[in-house]
């Protein structure tokens, strides 16, 4: 199903991220224990059930979603240079949600080297493939990158979707599908366009 981001609007966009779902969500997830759509459902899940907020609930659910757009294709473990997915997803996104749920999929990878930098125990949760990405998207931030991440006015956001970005890798998790999240999806749609 090819459509033209120009054609979508806020009446269509959360209907187009489910077809997504539907008929990707099922793709391996760089190498992880569970597939694309698990892994954004459960830090989505997991966030509801700790009563986070909407927006962060949100961010986690599309943090990844640009391993869907990105025309160069998903990350594999034989890459040797970054795809951008982060960059990819915001793009798309941006045109119909708020900053704080594009700053989240846009600088969820920039999480990650933060946290390597500022809280170096975090590293050791990181699994393999992160590893292995977190060395093609640049390594642990230097003290100027980590000054400039921390000015973001929706960081702690951005960390907190990081975090469950790391936590959705569970292949024994449960979680409601896409649909269970759409309405909060169309009121963070909403809360942008009208």
């Amino acid at each position: 199903m090819s459509v033209q981001l120009d054609t979508l609007s806020a009446d269509t966009i959360v209907e187009f991220i489910g077809s997504i779902f539907d008929r990707r969500g099922g793709e391996e997830y760089l190498g992880e224990a569970v597939n694309m759509g698990q892994h954004m459902l459960q830090g989505a899940w997991i966030a509801e059930q700790n009563k986070q907020s909407e927006e962060i609930i949100v961010g986690a659910l599309l943090h990844d979603i640009g391993h869907f757009t990105s025309e160069f294709g998903t990350f594999t473990m034989g890459d040797t240079e970054d795809r951008h997915h982060e960059d990819a997803g915001a793009k798309v996104l941006e045109r119909f949600f708020p900053r704080v749920i594009t700053d989240c999929v846009r600088y969820h990878v920039a999480a990650k080297r933060y946290l390597c930098a500022a809280r170096p125990e975090y590293f050791s949760r990181l699994s393999e493939a992160s590893v292995h990405s977190l060395n093609l998207q640049g390594g642990p931030m230097n003290a100027d990158e980590v000054s400039a991440f921390e000015a973001n006015p929706n960081f702690k956001k951005i960390v907190a979707v990081r975090y469950l970005d790391d936590a959705g890798k569970d292949p024994e998790m449960h979680t409601p599908d896409y649909w269970h999240f759409a309405p909060m999806v169309q009121r963070m749609v909403d809360r942008h366009c009208c």
